[in-house]
Order: structure tokens, then C-alpha cells, then sequence
């Protein structure tokens, strides 16, 4: 038999050997890499909302586009982006239109005559929710917890605590539901405003509701299919009718949002039981949807997992794409089934630093999956230093870029009496050409090459890539501000930006009236004064004589200054929230400026021809008639030059090389089910990336054996003396 000593180091030395052939720094458990399960990382907190009335951070969308199933949704791989179908039977066609008295017009008739838009969407027959104890029944068809018995809800803190589940068939009333509840009191839904704008009878409704649940006794649960919603109801138990008020061919787009996802009045009601919320057992923290996955684990600010949803029918992966996709591979499943994934594992990450460090140990699939800046960071590190590119490359990261459906504009205070409008016609002129000879000398493809390696493009309108109109170079320049040379766009000369600065009657950057020089002021948030890119903006002014002044202020004094119509010149940025030329051309629109009416126009812009185009074209359905509006709204801002265009960032992801069909993009929510993992590539890469170096170990392993044999000497020394002892007695 060994001898503890003995034992001992065996066991030190066998765990020595064994440790030599596996990495030991992983995260997750051994086997973990060889399944089939992507895995990334969320920072901050966990998710806020998963309640699809509620949920509005972009955060939560990996969850949220993952779970819940809209109407529709975008296209994978397409640009420009396009609607496709998702629950709903087939895309949405034209509505039926009706006048005051409930007529119905021709599909032709001028948007100011059409009093309702009627939608009737067919859903998809056979579509399961995820299985759910909120649909469990027993033999006799009721429900098993509800109401909940107290020991059912004792041990309880995550649906998996239920031992039973149950699915029922998805039906146009959850659809109805779905809306009603975006008019709830209880929940305070970030769109019901717009809801109450756009939906027959949704303000009323609302109004309804506000006051049924003032009445007492309150219940425990406000059961919203006693209430009818004029504008959203089910003919069948497949065909959803959405009635609009007037003409808005943007109302599809909301469609595509999980807001109006449906919800099962059960899920709704089981989440309502008492103690619920106190277990964390809620539709914010628990959802119900039919999507291709479903949540399974939920450990607040610590790990979220999302499973395959069993009861999932399998959408198709696309065929088609942009030019270039399938160059990279993103055809190759081809009409296979989704989702691919068995699992998605999110955990929380604090600090960005160990993010990255185990992104590039293999770790981690994707670092965040709704993130568009690390693809965007990378590519730039990659750029700067020769060691990051050359171990990007060796590591086999795909690194992908492309502009987004986003902008950042610099803008002209339309009151401003030096850069706005102008209180004359000769006075409008003159300040137009002074706008388009600031714009000339306010080099953007310099700026983007400076500030952003290159990661985004200047822009030419209103309209960034991906948005229905936009249109690319040469086609798209802006013809005040650039030249095309057989098909080469260039930006006008510094001689032609001081010839307009003379016909704005600032010949060499001063006043003819009065010879000071004509200073420009620079409204931004504190802190901005000393920042490098203002620098550059001076330089890019003092190029034909003019000055400029930094007025920073704090962010709620920035705010108020805004509201209040009272800066010069200014930088603002917006992001789509759906692609269509209407979303961008809002910020321009003469009723949303932000002095006058509170809106998002910032720069308070006014044109009654644009405005009578705006309202022209948001009438208007997609094709060539649209498109020929837009193009005249473009060619006339370009004109008036209320903006300096600015920008396009691009967005952009990181993906490990076993990571298949990845395309990022910021507008594409429900992007999980397409991916793809090869989980054998993934274990020799992690396998050969983490290999331990233990060499530093060996001195004190040999320490160690030294002082194990000295032990051993000194106890068999004391063994003898002891023999020896007895001996002698």
C-alpha cells in the first residue's frame, strides 16, 4: 500500500499531466464548446423589459426578436431593407380605403380624402406557442395554476420550477390582445401615443381602460378581452382587420416591431396570480411568444439562456441577397430550416477589457450580439497596430463593416439671422450661399478619414444606405457641393467657396458693410471646446477667412438652448427607426420644428414646397412615384443647404471564423436564428489557443518532490532510530 506522502504525489503529479492537455481558464464547463450553443456576453445589467408592450432598449432585442414573432419582419440579407413575411400568411398588401361616411374609394384617391386604411393580414395556420406552464391543463381541461395553489409557487422562481407545460395553437385575437394591451394603465407602453394616433378608436379605448380600472374592488388582474378596440379585431380565428386612421403606408413598418407581438391572454394572466412578481415571475422577466427560441434560464445579472423552442415550425433560411453574399458564404443554407442554434448563452460581463480577452481566446462567439461598434473598434485597432492585424488575421476573426441606416448631420439654425433664413428673399440668397460655402470648405470625407479610420462615408442627402431613395455615388452627389468628372465625384474648390462667400457679401471671411470678420458659433455639449475634431473645424473655416467660437454648455442647457431655437450651428445625429425616406425627411419637416412645436426638426427648417412634398409623399406607397418625390426633396434641401449632410457610421460585427451566415446589421433584430456554429472548429481552436504553459510550475513541482523526499527520508529516519530503540531494550 502507498503511503500518504506517496499518494500525494502521484495525485500532484497525475492532476500536473492531466492539466498539460486542456485549457484550464475556461468559463464554462469542459464539454461546453463541443455543443452546439453560441455564446456572448451582455454588460451592465440585465435586461430591463422582456415585456413586448414595454420593451424599447436595444438591449433587450436579442431576447425580444428571439421570443416574440411580429407580423413581419426584415429581409436577412437584402439592401435596400425590405418587409417580409413572419407570422403573417403573405406580405401586406394595399388596404382598403374608406371616406368619413365608410365608403370605400378607389386605390388611387388622394391621401386628404381617405378618412380609414383597412388592413386584413392572414396568419399562418398551425403556428404553437412555446411550451409554457401558463397553458398547462390537466385531464379535465383546467388549468393547472391558475388559480395558483401556495405550494405550486413555494419552490418557484423560474418557469422550470413547473412540472407541467402546455401550447396552444397562435390566433389573430393574440394579435388583438397584443394592441389592446399597449393601451393598458397598468403598463404605460412607450407607443401609445403613436398607437392613439394612428389606430381607429385606440385613444378612446385608452381612455376606457383608465377609467375601468379606477373602479373598485380592483382586480388582481385586468382581463382585456371583454373590451372591444374599434380599429384592431379578428374576423376569424386567422385574419387580423387593423384599421388606420387616414393614409399611412408607414404603419407596416410597426408591424415588423415586437410592440405588436402577439401575447396569449394565459401568459397575461398567469404572470397576474399574487407573489408572482415577488418570485420574479413575470412577463418582463419570463416571455411567452412562438419565435425560434424561448428563455430557459434566467439569472439577473449573471446569465440568461435562450433554448430552441420545441413547438417552432422552421422558417427557411434566404436564397437571395446583396451582390457579395454569397462571395461570403451567406448563401450556402439555402432554403435549410431555422433556427440552427440549439442554445445562446449571455453572460455578464463588467469591464470591457476581460470582454474582449475571452472574445479572442474563442469564449465568445459574437462579444455582443445587438452591438454595431466592435467590428467598427477592431477594424480600426487592426489598422493602427501590425501585431492586432496579424493576430486578427491568424485568429481567422471576420471583421464586417458597412454604412448603417444612420446619420450625423451638421445643422443651420433656420432662425439665425447670419446662417438661417433670412428675413428678405436677397437675404435668404445670401445666407444660402453662405451655407453652401461653409459646406464646401467642411471637407466630411477628410473628417471620416481622420475621426473614424476610414469606418463610415460622407453624405450626400438626408438618406443613408439601406433607406429606399438613397441613392449612391455618382448618381447621389450633392451637385452644390461636388463636381462629377467623368463619373469621379469631387468636392468643389476653395475658389469657388470664397467666390460664394462674396456673393454672400463676406469677401474674404468679413462683412462688406462693416469689414469685422464674420465669426460663426459652434453650439455643442461641455467639453467639446478643446476636443480635436473643433479644432479641425477651425482649420477647415480659417481655409477661406472665416472664424469660429465654441459655445459649450452642460446637456440640460444644450437641450433648452435647442428647444428655445436659440444656437448657431450644431451637430445632431439620428438612427432609423425604420427604413423609409419618411422617417429622415420628418427632421426637416416645417410642423416638427423643435422651437415652434417641440418636434425633431432641430434645425427648424422651413420651405412650403418641401412641406408640400413631405406631405405628398408620406401618402404615397413604395414605387416609382415615391421615388420620384423623394428625389425632388432631396434636390431641394440640397439647394437650401439647412444642413451640412455630414456623415454615415459605419456599423459593424466581430465574429469568431466558426461563426456562419453572420451580416450585421442594426435594423435586422431577429438575426440568432440565422446563425450558424461549427463546434468542432471551435474546441481546436480554443484547445490550441489556451494551452497552458507550465514550464514556469516545474521549478516548484521539483520544490515540491524535494520537500515529499525529505519528509519521506526524515520519517524513515526516525523509523529506524525507533527500531534501534527497541533493540537495545
Amino acid at each position: 500500500m502507498l503511503s500518504p506522502l506517496r499518494r500525494f504525489g502521484l495525485v500532484l503529479i497525475c492532476t500536473v499531466l492531466a492539466a498539460c492537455s486542456k485549457p484550464v481558464n475556461s468559463p464554462y464547463h469542459e464539454e461546453s464548446a463541443a455543443e452546439n450553443t453560441l455564446y456572448s456576453a451582455f454588460t451592465t445589467r440585465s435586461p430591463n423589459h422582456l415585456d413586448p408592450a414595454l420593451s424599447y432598449s436595444g438591449d433587450e432585442t436579442p431576447f425580444t426578436y428571439s421570443i416574440y414573432e411580429p407580423l413581419y419582419g426584415y429581409h436577412y440579407l437584402d439592401r435596400p431593407y425590405r418587409l417580409i413575411p413572419k407570422a403573417a400568411a403573405e406580405l401586406l398588401g394595399d388596404p382598403v380605403y374608406l371616406d368619413e361616411q365608410g365608403n370605400r374609394l378607389p386605390a388611387d384617391a388622394p391621401g386628404e380624402q381617405v378618412a380609414i386604411s383597412r388592413y386584413d393580414i392572414p396568419i399562418k395556420k398551425g403556428i404553437a406557442f412555446q411550451p409554457h406552464p401558463a397553458f398547462a391543463q390537466d385531464e379535465q381541461g383546467d388549468y393547472r395554476y391558475y388559480p395558483m395553489r401556495a405550494p405550486d409557487l413555494n419552490d418557484a422562481f423560474s418557469i422550470g420550477d413547473f412540472a407541467y407545460t402546455g401550447s396552444r395553437e397562435l390566433t389573430a385575437h393574440d394579435y388583438v390582445y397584443a394592441f389592446k394591451r399597449l393601451a393598458s394603465p397598468r403598463l404605460a407602453s412607450p407607443v401609445l401615443g403613436v398607437m392613439a394616433e394612428h389606430i381607429r378608436g385606440f385613444k378612446e379605448f385608452s381612455e376606457e381602460l383608465a377609467q375601468i380600472d379606477k373602479q373598485e374592488p380592483r382586480p388582481q388582474w385586468l382581463d382585456l378581452r371583454p373590451y372591444s378596440l374599434p380599429g384592431v379585431r379578428a374576423l376569424d380565428k386567422h385574419t387580423l382587420r387593423i384599421e388606420v386612421r387616414g393614409k399611412y403606408p408607414q404603419f407596416k413598418y410597426w408591424l415588423a416591431m415586437t410592440f405588436t407581438a402577439p401575447m396569449a391572454w394565459e401568459a397575461e394572466r398567469f404572470y397576474s396570480q399574487p407573489r408572482m412578481a415577488q418570485h420574479n415571475l413575470t412577463l418582463d422577466s419570463w416571455p411567452v411568444g412562438t419565435g425560434p427560441f424561448m428563455l430557459t434560464e434566467s439569472l439577473t445579472n449573471r446569465r440568461h439562456v435562450l433554448s430552441r423552442n420545441p413547438n417552432y415550425r422552421g422558417e427557411l433560411y434566404p436564397c437571395v441577397g446583396e451582390p457579395g453574399d454569397q462571395a461570403a458564404g451567406l448563401l450556402k443554407d439555402c432554403g435549410k430550416p431555422m433556427p440552427f442554434l440549439d442554445k445562446v448563452v449571455f453572460s455578464l460581463e463588467k469591464e470591457g477589457v476581460p470582454l474582449m480577452g475571452k472574445f479572442l481566446q474563442g469564449y465568445y462567439d459574437i462579444p455582443q450580439v445587438e452591438r454595431g461598434e466592435y467590428g467598427v473598434a477592431m477594424t480600426v485597432a487592426a489598422q493602427d497596430s501590425v501585431d492586432k492585424a496579424n493576430l486578427y488575421q491568424e485568429r481567422g476573426l471576420q471583421l464586417r463593416t458597412s454604412p448603417e441606416a444612420q446619420l450625423f448631420y451638421m445643422g443651420f439654425n433656420w432662425h439665425d439671422p447670419v446662417v438661417g433664413q433670412g428675413d428678405t428673399p436677397e437675404q435668404f440668397e445670401k445666407n444660402r450661399k453662405l451655407r453652401l460655402a461653409i459646406s464646401i470648405v467642411f471637407d466630411w470625407e477628410q473628417y471620416v478619414s481622420i475621426f473614424m479610420n476610414d469606418q463610415g462615408q460622407a453624405a450626400h442627402s438626408p438618406l443613408p444606405p439601406g433607406v429606399p431613395g438613397y441613392q449612391p455615388l455618382p448618381q447621389g452627389a450633392n451637385p452644390y457641393v461636388y463636381t462629377k468628372d467623368n463619373g469621379v465625384v469631387k468636392r468643389r474648390s476653395l475658389d469657388e467657396a470664397r467666390d460664394l462667400l462674396r456673393q454672400a457679401g463676406y469677401p474674404d471671411g468679413r462683412d462688406s458693410r462693416t469689414g469685422k470678420p464674420l465669426i460663426l458659433y459652434y453650439d455643442s455639449m461641455m467639453g467639446m471646446g478643446s476636443d480635436a475634431t473643433v479644432d479641425w473645424m477651425r482649420r477647415q473655416l480659417a481655409q477661406v477667412g472665416l472664424q469660429l467660437e465654441v459655445r459649450a454648455s452642460d446637456y440640460n442647457r444644450f437641450q433648452d438652448k435647442m428647444k428655445r431655437g436659440a444656437a448657431q450651428m450644431f451637430i445632431w445625429g439620428w438612427v432609423a427607426d425604420y427604413p423609409d425616406a419618411e422617417n429622415f425627411f420628418t427632421l426637416l419637416y416645417g410642423p416638427q420644428a423643435k422651437k415652434d412645436f417641440g418636434g425633431e426638426n432641430a434645425a427648424n427648417y422651413q420651405s412650403a414646397e418641401f412641406d408640400r412634398l413631405y406631405e405628398q409623399m408620406r401618402f404615397l406607397n413604395d414605387g416609382p412615384d415615391k421615388e420620384a418625390v423623394v428625389q425632388k426633396m432631396i434636390r431641394l434641401v440640397q439647394h437650401d443647404a439647412p444642413w451640412m449632410f455630414g456623415y454615415v457610421p459605419n456599423a459593424g460585427g466581430a465574429y469568431q471564423s466558426w461563426v456562419g451566415n453572420a451580416k450585421p446589421s442594426l435594423m435586422v433584430r431577429d438575426g440568432i436564428q440565422y446563425y450558424r456554429i461549427d463546434p468542432e472548429q471551435r474546441v481546436e481552436r480554443i484547445d490550441s489557443w489556451n494551452r497552458p504553459v507550465w514550464w514556469p510550475a516545474i521549478p516548484v513541482v521539483l520544490i515540491v518532490l524535494v520537500l515529499l523526499w525529505m519528509l519521506r527520508s526524515q520519517a524513515q529516519a526516525r523509523r529506524r532510530q525507533v527500531a534501534l530503540r527497541k533493540e537495545k531494550d
